[in-house]
């Protein structure tokens, strides 16, 4: 019964952990010039630059803000399938994006170690999330 609420408090973990390994690898000193270089071919491109002391705040609020909700995943709240679902979409496609790219680059970005927890735990919460949308849309 509580598995979408373990599958939530594990992703929060997961990012906690995909957050420290980008921070321990230099994660900022290859996104950043990466973002310039894009905006320069496309003035469009909405990605921001970071300082580390923002970015790590703000990764760091956003991480105690999924362990607050995870309370609220345990109970099975249907409210929480959407945010669930999107939050699996976006994290796998986080873990792809680092093991895809260290193969286009031909090295291992920052973020890649813990990028195939991210991946698993990503797809274990869109599991279930998808298991608790078809409870709930029958009861």
């Amino acid at each position: 019964m509580k598995r979408f609420g373990y599958a939530w408090l594990s992703l929060a973990m997961a990012i906690a952990l995909h957050v420290l390994d980008e921070a321990l690898n230099d994660f900022l000193p290859f996104y950043n010039p990466l973002v310039l270089s894009l905006r320069e071919r496309l003035p469009w491109f909405p990605a921001p630059t970071f300082t580390f002391p923002v970015w790590i705040t703000g990764l760091a609020l956003g991480v105690v803000l999924l362990a607050v909700l995870s309370r609220q995943a345990f109970q099975r709240r249907r409210r929480m399938v959407w945010p669930g679902i999107i939050l699996g979409v976006l994290m796998t496609f986080n873990g792809l994006g680092h093991m895809g790219g260290s193969l286009y680059y031909g090295r291992l970005l920052p973020g890649v170690y813990s990028s195939p927890v991210l991946l698993a735990v990503s797809l274990w919460l869109l599991r279930e999330a998808w298991v608790l949308r078809r409870e709930s849309r029958y009861n």
